[in-house]
């Protein structure tokens, strides 16, 4: 963003640097002060991390017994 200023997310900073760390490029986010810089990372990890984010949010509907309906 132009701004600088990030979107408030509904996934802590913290999981997405798991999810990162899951997927071996986690080295790439820069944590300063608490502050999560994504800058580092390339376009195809940065869309692995939104399917791994995907994945975990499907592994946690199953566990908690919801269906897909589709």
């Amino acid at each position: 963003m132009a701004s600088g200023k990030r979107r408030n997310s509904i996934v802590s900073d913290q999981v997405k640097y798991e999810i990162a760390k899951e997927l071996g490029f986690a080295h790439r986010i820069s944590i300063t002060n608490g502050s999560y810089d994504y800058g580092e990372l390339t376009t195809r990890q940065a869309g692995l991390l939104v399917r791994g984010l995907i994945q975990k949010a499907e592994e946690l509907l199953t566990q908690n017994g919801v269906r897909n309906n589709s």
